[in-house]
């Protein structure tokens, strides 16, 4: 690759983790949970941005990057304040911002007509500003009878370099220079922290200056001299007033600087006690940033990464064949060589799960784009919608990260304009007229949860019922619980939606989530009640790449059954087992009654059904939360088994999700537990047949 080129993809790849700061920032300063650092952050990844576009030759992103952050400018210095109206304009331009380094990256056209109009909001908004300054400066100063005219300024600058100011190759004598052109400056260097000469760190920052500055120019103008540096050092820019009657000897909080006069100018006076003890903190604040530790990190290809797995995988199943042998040959566990070995298995599972945790991320990349999707979707809608997310920092493999995308988008969607009603309507109904979509992570039994919930009216089983009656996906005289009601909502093809447009209507959704969800291995179910809102829960495995499984046997074939899905384990009795014909049977469990599956039927690997007392049961749930037993010869062991993609090396097979590789060196399926279970069902007798037997059952 073109070195220039490499360095290009690292910039955007900067760029979008300066955005995600970006969105995460002003959407703390949308909820009036601001703090100065949080304005300075949401500033720092725009310039950033701006600094890097400007490398490139990306004009326009850096046209519109400037706008948008002399806007954030006037925020951070308390010349702007951050009313709803110019949030909303800000997290605008954040979108715009993120479409412009979109383009800018797949070398795409986009229009300045796209972003002019924005750009001259944030001016209106910059000058607005600048208004109001400068009639309050005018009521505040207006007494004071020996400041100087308004053309004339003292300005105080204090400028304390980080290391990564050095890192860019960046000069501070270039910036003292530059300092110099807008007037007569007077530099005071502080060398109070330089260490002795064997205590230097070559990579470190000792030193930070005070320069007084005596210039016609305002502060927009000084800053413009550290705009490419103003993210990597301490800056502090002070109006003071300018008196003729000073003294000729510096101010006593100069003490311990070492002045360097460039031009000689009128001596400035000594400060209030108040404002030496804020520069003093900020200087000693820079110290104890610089001297704290800051966590290394590298950027690694990621098929560098998949590849140092997928050996570590061959690694554990070596390792799985090595211990096979040993038993094979009947060495004893007290012996030296089965010690070496239970040591070699467990460095291994060490290895793998620190290798593993380098691909683990948090779900906050994924988190990040759905605030602009949210805004996208209530202005189509002319909803009011807030989102809330919980649980950012979850961490999970970062294939299921990028897979996981799209059906919470969907689902966000759907919860919008399905799901919450119009202001009119909530108002009606006694509910506030913004409407809220919680979005939340966490792990739970070694999976990680996913909940997308709404506060809106629920589903309505009675419109779901009747869409699916009329398009035919179940009978006139079917009788359905609440929560079968619900799943309808999954079927190929299902909307409710009355009009098409571009959110909903077209027939592809939460099918389409089901499906994406299952390709992962997971689980997804609802949990809604009318007038009170939805619950959408995705239940995900962490990784793609290892399972922790139940080794069983179905008819002599070994299969693997995700130990996330295993409830309990049971040995059926004779009275406990009902049949109702001669394919279907039922397990009475705890009162109630399960349906029982037997596998190896299912999969074609007898003819015949096994005895259900002579053989082992392992109690699942499935999708929707519902159960089944599931009918085994025998448990072998419980393992954790890497996962090798069936389709791919081979092809699709209903039933199966992946297979792996044992100790023996046999391939043993991993099963797919909900295809298993919904296909039984799908040949076994209609549920609402299977309700009538139980319940004359029950009643003799």
């Amino acid at each position: 690759m073109d070195p220039m080129e490499e360095i290009r993809e690292t910039f955007f790849q900067e760029c979008n983790e300066q955005l995600g700061e970006l969105e995460t920032g002003l959407l703390h300063m949308q909820a009036e949970t601001q703090s100065a650092d949080t304005v300075n952050a949401v500033f720092r990844a725009v310039h950033s941005i701006k600094g890097g576009a400007g490398i490139f030759g990306l004009d326009g992103l850096v046209r519109f990057a400037h706008a948008f952050e002399t806007t954030l400018d006037s925020v951070r210095c308390g010349r702007m304040v951050s009313t709803p109206t110019v949030m909303l304009t800000l997290l605008r331009a954040a979108d715009v911002l993120a479409d412009l380094v979109h383009a800018a990256r797949e070398n795409t056209i986009f229009s300045e007509e796209q972003t002019s109009g924005l750009i001259g909001e944030l001016t209106k908004l910059n000058q607005e500003s600048a208004e109001s300054s400068l009639q309050f400066a005018t009521i505040v100063n207006a007494p004071a009878p020996t400041l100087a005219p308004s053309h004339a300024h003292n300005w105080q600058i204090t400028f304390c370099p980080h290391p990564e100011l050095y890192a860019k190759a960046n000069e501070p004598a270039l910036l003292l220079r530059d300092l110099r052109r807008l007037g007569e400056v007077e530099v005071m260097l502080n060398a109070s922290r330089l260490p002795e000469l064997h205590q230097i760190d070559p990579d470190g920052a000792y030193l930070s200056w005070t320069i007084i500055l005596k210039s016609e120019c305002d502060e927009a103008s000084v800053r413009d001299v550290f705009e490419f540096v103003e993210g990597d050092c301490d800056l502090s820019i002070i109006a003071m007033p300018v008196s003729t009657d000073m003294p000729d000897e510096p101010p006593a909080f100069f003490e311990g600087f070492e002045f360097f006069p460039s031009n000689p100018i009128e001596p400035v006076p000594i400060l209030p006690t108040n404002e030496k003890l804020e520069i003093t903190a900020k200087l000693d604040n820079s110290v104890a940033k610089q001297d704290s530790a800051t966590t290394a990190t590298i950027r690694v290809d990621l098929e560098r990464v998949d590849r140092m797995i997928d050996l570590v995988g061959e690694l554990v199943i070596n390792e799985a064949m090595l211990s096979q042998r040993v038993l094979e040959a009947g060495i004893v566990r007290a012996s030296g060589v089965a010690v070496a070995l239970e040591e070699l298995e467990n460095l291994t599972r060490e290895i793998q799960d620190s290798v593993m945790a380098i691909r683990a991320q948090p779900v906050r990349s994924v988190f990040q784009r759905m605030p602009r999707l949210v805004r996208e979707v209530a202005a189509q809608t002319g909803k009011q919608v807030r989102l809330l997310t919980e649980g950012e920092s979850t961490e999970v493999d970062k294939t299921v990260i990028e897979r996981i995308s799209d059906p919470l988008t969907h689902m966000i969607r759907n919860a919008i304009d399905h799901g919450l009603e119009t202001p009119e309507v909530r108002r009606a109904s006694g509910k506030p007229a913004e409407g809220t979509v919680r979005l939340a992570a966490l792990h739970r039994s070694g999976r990680i949860v996913v909940e997308v919930a709404d506060d809106g009216a629920g589903i309505n089983r009675n419109r779901v019922k009747a869409k699916a009656l009329e398009n035919g996906l179940i009978n006139a005289d079917a009788t359905l619980t609440d929560d079968e009601i619900d799943n309808l909502i999954f079927m190929p093809g299902f909307s409710t939606a009355s009009a098409v447009t571009d959110i909903s209507g077209r027939g592809v959704g939460m099918d389409v989530v089901r499906r994406s969800v299952q390709a992962l291995g997971g689980r997804i179910s609802i949990s809604s009640k009318p007038g009170i809102g939805s619950t959408f829960t995705l239940s995900l495995p962490l990784t793609l790449a290892v399972l922790d499984g139940m080794v069983v046997t179905a008819a002599t074939h070994t299969l693997i059954v995700p130990l996330g899905a295993i409830l309990e384990t049971l040995q059926p009795r004779a009275n406990d087992v009902h049949p109702l014909d001669s394919k279907v049977r039922v397990l009475s469990l705890r009162g109630g009654y399960v349906p029982m599956v037997d596998v190896a039927l299912a999969l074609g690997y007898r003819s015949e059904a096994i005895e259900p007392t002579r053989s082992v049961a392992l109690l699942v749930e499935c999708e929707g939360g519902s159960q089944a037993v599931l009918l085994f010869d025998t448990i072998q062991s419980q393992r954790q088994v890497v996962i090798k993609s069936l389709e791919a090396n081979y092809q699709a097979v209903p039933g199966i999700a992946a297979a792996t590789v044992m100790g023996d060196g046999r391939v043993a399926l991993i099963l797919d537990v909900d295809s298993i279970v919904s296909t039984s069902r799908a040949e076994s007798p209609r549920i609402e047949s299977m309700r009538a037997v139980v319940t004359l059952m029950e009643a003799s």
